[in-house]
């Protein structure tokens, strides 16, 4: 996903800050009945993973596509664990030649899982090398060069791809195809959010109310990542101010202090919705336009920002650009327009 490190700056950013990767292996759920929400994927995967288990053979390749921040690496994790194999982690973009991706699949053990995130960034010639290692278990090796080359297959033990992507759109359709599990994850309900942050606090050892743990997870966007760093943050002002503890009270100062608002906005989320009503009189109106308005990139726009928005009501896209709803007016302190917002689609 190509998204601009300045996005790292939001304390409501879904991607992954540095210093959180060793927090999230901590918070990371082990197995399926500890993952909270997505209950239909997860009933379907376990049927798929006893099923697998059963046979003694390799689970389906499996393909996740969702925003950042809702489990996606999680899930490989918990299969790996589910299934008793390895798991080895990279990457799209670092899969930059053949051989990459040659070194990698040929220390991979039988039943191990292979995961590789933001699958859609792959070289091309890297992902057509991949389609036999994913259907036959055969790696295609090149020796030589010129005239005197010729083609050897290498046999592969039988492991498990997962992709996760949050861009599916850009996925080929033959690589797309060979996939024999596809699921998209959706976003969290504040019921599994706040299960999620009452969960989250007790392996931290943080003192909070129900009530707090409610509050945090109704302005976590439906993302499970946000929910876990809100509440991180919330715990630094609850040891300053308040002995620790973190009440109704202390959640609402904090989040108020981060500028995350009670539907989940932020600054900037605000100010993309501001730009439309202000410069475009609600739209409709372009994304390249929009990101040019606020200084950001159109990826950036599109991965970000625009999925909770548009989740949320606050933005529609209609077949013209994008329109504010009715709903965003009214939050922002605006009053809606005369014209029927309907009519734009």
């Amino acid at each position: 996903m190509n998204i601009d490190n300045n996005i790292n700056d939001r304390v409501i950013a879904p991607v992954p800050l540095p210093e959180e990767r060793k927090i999230e292996n901590t918070l990371r759920p082990q197995t399926l009945d500890e993952f909270i929400g997505q209950e239909k994927l997860k009933e379907n995967l376990k049927i798929f993973i006893q099923a697998a288990k059963n046979r003694s053979e390799a689970l389906d390749h499996c393909l996740f596509y969702a925003p950042p921040g809702l489990g996606k690496t999680t899930l490989a994790h918990i299969i790996a664990r589910e299934m008793g194999g390895n798991m080895r982690s990279t990457s799209g973009p670092v899969l930059e030649r053949v051989g990459d991706l040659a070194a990698i699949l040929t220390n991979l053990a039988e039943g191990d899982i292979l995961f590789i995130d933001e699958i859609h960034r792959m070289n091309h010639l890297v992902e057509e090398s991949l389609y036999p290692a994913m259907e036959d278990y055969e790696l295609d090796i090149i020796i030589g060069q010129g005239p005197s080359a010729k083609t050897i297959k290498l046999p592969l033990p039988r492991f498990t791809l997962i992709g996760a992507t949050t861009r599916a759109g850009l996925l080929s359709s033959p690589l797309r195809e060979r996939f024999g599990i596809v699921n998209h994850l959706d976003f969290y309900t504040g019921g599994e959010l706040t299960s999620i942050v009452s969960r989250s606090s007790i392996l931290l050892k943080i003192d909070i109310s129900d009530e707090a743990a409610s509050e945090i997870a109704r302005r976590s966007r439906g993302t499970p990542r946000i929910a876990n760093r809100l509440l991180r943050r919330v715990r630094d002002f609850g040891e300053v101010k308040s002995a620790g503890k973190v009440a109704i009270e202390m959640a609402r100062y904090s989040l108020a202090a981060l500028e995350v608002d009670e539907s989940g906005l932020d600054a900037m989320d605000r100010r993309i919705l501001k730009v439309i009503i202000d410069k475009f009189s609600g739209g409709p109106v372009g994304i390249e336009t929009i990101a040019v308005a606020v200084s950001e990139e159109v990826d950036t726009i599109t991965d970000v920002y625009e999925p909770f928005l548009m989740q949320a009501g606050f933005l529609a896209r209609t077949p013209r650009g994008r329109v504010v709803t009715q709903h965003a007016y009214t939050h922002l302190g605006y009053t809606p327009p005369a014209k029927n917002q309907e009519e734009l689609f």
